[in-house]
């Protein structure tokens, strides 16, 4: 293998087709395409059918000649090439997306990119949808632009302008997965990494159809072996795509068939009718042939008038139902005597507006090999190196827990990408929040939101990355799923309505009370946990009842508010004043006390005095009747209640020990009973209350050796 002198970087490309294999190697030299090398073989068996790939292994071994070939050609290894897939199955849609900055910006080269990519991904939707009936996976291949806008107008091209609003509308073409992967298997068993994958039409194009020629209404056919591939211009722009799976092998096997000839013969045949005027050859049993090319055309005539007809039609619909104004024929099966004429004759146009397309297009093409002639053929295996320069229609290879996936590359794809492409949607890789809690404050709708998970634990060729980490062909990504957080947690005392309180003027002293709140119409403290769904009321009234148990007084005699005697249903709202006389509860406690010392005291009396005057008591009368039995039976159980009832506990309340007697259970508001703190002095803008550290409320229940803080706070 001689080292030649070219330039670091040349450009391979292999035309993978349903006859034959056509590799290129060149590299641009400003608009100039230097080609340097070129290798031609077909294929010994038929490994491909209407552009699809039946026998991998044998297209691997073709694929293999050719690149060895062309290495001594060119005296260096050759490891990455460009392809390109025929139309097989093609399906193709046309989207509009928009971009919008947040301000006036000078559009650039990314800004573009991205507006495209926008594009390229709601096509990728749109074909999702329509197709998600059918279990088939479908490959972005190529997209064209039909026209871009600029704040809304019709714009050629949006680099330096300046926009608010960037937009387009393009044209996608999509294959199923088997066709590329089957590609992709052909040319990585013969050792090669694909750099550039495009679709045929898209390659033949860009060649046959300069730019400039765009603005007419036009239809480029590039008629092969397996299939017609068909592209549409108009207004500048491509607009439609199309295929159908009849092309040159249709004419070759008519030959088989009239001549009686295997298929090798047959094509052996159809191409000497371009060359020679009489064609030999030996039919299947062994006899030899002569036949001129007049015959073999006239009695092809039926063929390829059928075939004609269905591209014309094919044309007609892809531009809209109606003739386009001239079709330039590209590829070697549009090579054959007659397949022009018809296709002018179905058109309904002149037979010198449907012309084949060769060297008037290759202008820009420069081959070093002197044998070689600017052909027909030669415009998609040209079209797929210089496609390379687009650098629109990339895929690379990266595996995703495992499994290989495919990715259109814009030069800026992440593990994101990857991700989504697999189908792990947006909750496996981001942080997932935890139940919400959806209530309603006076009415007001409120949300509280859980709390955020773990992210996904996301590796890179075996390193942690985020999920934003840029990747490459053949990296080897591991996700772990994103956790879910805690779900949302709130109380009534967390509410700002509910921090807020209510002032009432109580017999001239200011007091400040806490607000109520009802939670599905019944009292909560501020300790209630809120569920989803709550009604929530925060009260900016007490009742007067409400306010006389809050601040745990009684009361004599009539109470006033504002000066008006009220029912305790009275609703006591902000700086309402109310007076009345207050019960004193510890003189009446002490009162009563006194009362039952006294009653003990003459009780004890009276009945030592019994005793010592009844002289007339007999035996008999001391035995004890069943009556009596019952009647102290009953009383001991009396007292055993009362015994019950009066259950003593010791606390402690502001570091001092206090005991608790007379009932059976306690609850906070009790302290006060035996604990000498005010509540009708207002010495802070706080009560502050507490029970073994936690913030209590007065309904809180109470038990031996818990302590007990109370204190004002300003």
């Amino acid at each position: 293998m001689i080292n030649k002198k070219y330039p670091e970087h040349l450009v391979f490309g292999l035309d993978i087709g349903t006859r034959s294999i056509v590799g290129t190697v060149g590299y641009k030299e400003g608009k100039q395409f230097i080609v340097v090398a070129q290798c031609v073989r077909e294929h010994e068996t038929r490994a491909m059918l209407d552009g699809q790939i039946h026998d991998i292994s044998k297209v691997s071994e073709t694929i293999e000649d050719v690149k060895k070939e062309l290495e001594d050609q060119v005296g260096r290894r050759l490891t990455d090439v460009c392809i390109a897939a025929a139309g097989r199955v093609l399906k193709t849609v046309t989207v509009e997306a928009e971009y919008e900055f947040s301000g006036e910006t000078v559009v650039g080269e990314e800004h573009v990119h991205s507006l495209d990519l926008i594009g390229v991904e709601k096509a990728y939707d749109t074909l999702r949808k329509e197709m998600k009936e059918e279990n088939i996976h479908f490959y972005c291949v190529g997209y064209s632009v039909i026209q871009y806008y600029l704040n809304g107008y019709t714009i050629g091209k949006l680099d330096g302008h300046k926009a608010n609003r960037i937009g387009t509308n393009l044209i996608t073409t999509f294959l199923p997965d088997e066709v590329i992967d089957s590609l992709y298997a052909a040319v990585e068993k013969a050792g090669l990494y694909v750099a550039n994958l495009t679709l045929e039409p898209i390659a033949a194009i860009n060649v046959a159809i300069p730019e400039k020629f765009r603005l007419l209404n036009i239809a480029m056919i590039d008629v092969g072996a397996g299939t017609s591939d068909i592209s549409i211009t108009k207004d500048g722009s491509i607009i439609a795509y199309g295929m159908i799976p009849r092309a040159g092998d249709e004419i070759t096997e008519a030959v088989a068939r009239r001549y009686l000839v295997d298929f090798k013969t047959a094509e052996n045949i159809k191409q000497s009718c371009l060359k020679k005027k009489k064609v030999t050859y030996k039919d299947i049993m062994g006899i030899s042939q002569k036949v001129t090319t007049e015959e073999v055309i006239e009695g092809l005539k039926p063929t390829i008038e059928n075939m004609t007809k269905c591209v014309a039609d094919k044309i007609i619909e892809l531009n809209g139902g109606k003739a386009v104004s001239a079709v330039f024929v590209v590829g070697g099966g549009g090579k054959i005597p007659g397949f022009t004429e018809g296709l002018a004759r179905f058109l309904g146009l002149e037979k010198e507006r449907v012309a084949l397309r060769g060297e008037e297009v290759l202008g820009d093409v420069t081959f070093l090999q002197e044998n070689i002639k600017k052909d027909p053929l030669l415009v998609t295996p040209i079209g797929i190196c210089l496609n390379f320069y687009e650098q629109k229609n990339n895929f690379i290879l990266v595996q995703v827990n495992g499994e290989r996936v495919k990715l259109y590359d814009n030069s800026k794809l992440t593990i994101a990408d990857a991700a989504i492409q697999v189908g792990l949607p947006n909750e496996y890789l981001f942080p997932k929040r935890g139940q919400a809690i959806n209530y309603t404050v006076n009415g007001i709708k409120r949300l509280v939101r859980g709390e955020l998970g773990e992210a996904a634990l996301v590796k890179l060729n075996g390193e942690i990355v985020g999920i934003t980490q840029r990747i490459e062909q053949n990296d080897i990504i591991e996700i772990k799923e994103s956790s879910v957080g805690a779900d949302a947690k709130i109380t009534i005392g967390e509410l700002s309505e509910y921090k807020s309180n209510i002032t009432f003027i109580f017999n001239d002293t200011r007091i400040l009370c806490p607000k109520y709140a009802e939670v599905n119409k019944k009292l909560v403290t501020e300790y209630y946990e809120i569920n989803n769904g709550d009604n929530i009321e925060i009260l900016n009234y007490y009742t007067l009842k409400q306010v006389l148990e809050f601040m745990d007084i009684a009361y004599t005699g009539t109470i006033y508010v504002n000066n008006v005697p009220a029912s305790e249903d009275e609703k006591i709202y902000e700086n309402f004043s109310i007076k009345c006389e207050i019960y004193d509860s510890l003189e009446a406690m002490r009162a009563a006390q006194r009362l039952r010392e006294d009653y003990t005291f003459e009780a004890a009396e009276d009945d030592y005095s019994t005793l010592e005057g009844d002289e007339g008591l007999t035996s008999k009368d001391a035995t004890e009747t069943p009556e009596s039995l019952k009647t102290i039976s009953v009383n001991s159980q009396e007292d055993e209640k009362r015994e019950n009832n009066n259950k003593e506990i010791f606390i402690i309340v502001n570091k001092q020990p206090v005991k608790l007697s007379g009932k059976k259970d306690y609850i906070f508001v009790d302290v006060f009973d035996f604990y000498p703190f005010d509540l009708t002095k207002v010495l802070g803008s706080e009560l502050v209350i507490t029970l073994n550290g936690e913030k209590s409320d007065f309904t809180a229940p109470l038990k031996d050796s818990d302590i007990v803080e109370l204190y004002w706070v300003q």
